[in-house]
């Protein structure tokens, strides 16, 4: 019988958090630099080279990845022949009190997202707890355990349906791909559950992303069965959907496919796909009575060395004295380096100003002719001026956009993925523009920041709206002011060149 310590699975959980908070997986540097090595769309090799750089700035500066840092998923597998020493607290407290420790930790504080009561008040836990925790009772005598960490960007795209029996799976998820839109931050992998029940389907959609990346292996010795057939096939009708890099179009939109399988009903076909972003994290560890698990550092060789340039083309502005002219004649797809001062907001900002505008309220902040980013950032460390700060979702601000543009004046908006014809039309309407920085690249863009300050709302935390000083800060054009949008756009051309391809490829 084996005996393990409370505390070794408590610092076990929160090593492997900070971990991954900050080195990605091999396999996946390895998968993104093959693929970022054969792209060919401009847009989407550029993104993928900022990815791959803020990987290794990450690794060697030991700061989140992503300015997201995710909820906690947990896969436990408890041999039956474990006797637990010195435990006063149940698995649950025990994993709980790991993750508490990991995202209070002094020398790289992570951001709390989780927040308790969801469909009420909403209000932040502010240690990321309690995490999400699946257990199996197996033999054996260890503990093993996969950690990973789940951006919500990635997560809210997650995909469930009833199929009939005699329904394609295949034709399932390529319907469904683009109906996700780029909010997921691909190139990533998709996780595939099929059967069992609706959440067994879900569980194992999650449980499989755990796996390492291996498809070029399986393309090389080719399927064994069934589900591997499926793998490649979705591997290949995927990528040749153009959706590519950040969604701006390209030859490579997933880096692998996952698929688990279960018995299910004569009657049912459950079928459950989840995205994992750019900033895939996640650890597997043994304890095995010994002490704390030790995980191994990627070597710094196993990031490639790659140097991001904005080009000749790419335009310079300052912030502080654009005008609505200026905008105007700014092009999709264009690269901008911005200057000067923005302000940050996102969901509860935005609901809140709303809610303001709403009741004739003046705004704590002034938005006639700026620019707003949306963004959450990691809190600093020693003398950061801010923490990583990579876009967040710009969707989900939609539904704000128009009031916000037509009763304030703001003239531009900084997120990241697309945005939807409601947001798009009000872009046009006011003559704005919405820029797309790169999500996964967050450390990155974080070192464009010269001062932040709170303005407003500072009882929200990291959603408060905080007044950014920027130098060079890159971003592309995604929605220009007469509405054209490089998400429509970019994955329609190539999408039609990747067909062309294929056509000749037959001939």
């Amino acid at each position: 019988m084996t005996v393990i310590k409370q505390d070794d699975l408590i610092q076990s959980v929160a090593d492997a958090l900070q971990f991954i908070s900050y080195y990605h997986p091999v396999d996946f540097i390895q998968a993104m630099h093959e693929a970022y090595l054969r792209e060919e769309s401009p847009a989407a090799r550029d993104s993928m080279a900022q990815i791959l750089i803020n990987s290794r700035m990450c690794a060697t500066g030991h700061r989140p990845i992503c300015q997201d840092t995710g909820i906690v998923t947990v896969f436990v597998r408890v041999g039956m022949d474990v006797r637990w020493d010195g435990a006063t607290m149940g698995l649950d407290d025990m994993i709980n009190e790991g993750v508490r420790r990991a995202y209070n930790l002094p020398e790289n504080v992570l951001r709390a997202s989780i927040l308790a009561d969801p469909a009420g008040a909403r209000k932040n836990t502010k240690d990321n707890t309690p995490a999400v925790i699946h257990y199996s009772i197996v033999p054996g005598n260890t503990v093993e355990v996969d950690v990973a960490a789940k951006g919500g960007g990635s997560e809210n795209k997650s995909k469930m349906a009833m199929l009939n029996p005699s329904d394609s799976i295949v034709d399932w998820v390529l319907k469904t791909v683009p109906t996700m839109g780029a909010g997921w931050c691909p190139p990533g992998m998709l996780g595939i559950g099929i059967g069992g029940t609706a959440e067994k389907a879900a569980v194992m959609a999650k449980e499989v992303l755990m796996e390492s990346i291996d498809i070029h292996e399986l393309k090389a010795r080719g399927p064994s069965n069934r589900l591997e057939e499926m793998r490649l096939e979705l591997f290949e009708k995927v990528n040749q959907l153009g959706i590519g890099a950040q969604g701006l179009g390209g030859l490579t939109t997933v880096l692998d496919v996952k698929i688990m399988d279960y018995p299910t009903h004569a009657a049912s076909l459950p079928v459950c796909m989840i995205p994992n972003c750019a900033a895939t994290r996640h650890a597997h560890f043994v304890l095995d009575g010994s002490g704390p698990a030790s995980l191994e550092a990627p070597p710094l060789d196993a990031y490639p060395e790659i140097v991001w340039e904005a080009g000749p083309s790419a335009r310079r502005v300052n912030l502080d004295t654009l005008t609505p002219e200026d905008v105007q004649s700014w092009k999709p797809g264009e690269t901008v380096l911005l200057n000067g001062k923005m302000l940050t907001g996102r969901d509860a900002a935005h609901k809140r100003m709303v809610e303001m505008l709403n009741k004739g309220e003046t705004l704590p902040v002034d938005l006639k002719g700026r620019f707003i980013y949306y963004v959450g950032p990691v809190d600093p460390v020693g003398d950061e001026v801010v923490g990583p700060a990579g876009p967040t979702t710009a969707t989900r601000m939609d539904k704000f956009t128009r009031q916000i543009l037509e009763q304030t004046g703001l003239l531009g908006m900084i997120g990241k993925s697309e945005r939807g014809p409601t947001a798009i039309e009000a872009i046009k309407d006011n003559k704005a523009v919405y820029l797309m920085a790169v999500g996964g690249a967050a450390y990155l863009v974080a070192q464009a920041i010269k001062k932040s300050q709170v303005l407003a709302f500072p009882e929200l935390g990291m959603e408060a709206i905080y007044e950014f000083e920027v130098k060079d800060m890159p971003v592309t054009v995604a929605v220009d002011s007469k509405g054209e949008s490089v998400h429509i756009t970019g994955p329609a051309i190539w999408q039609k060149k990747i067909s062309e391809s294929l056509a000749v490829e037959v001939q």
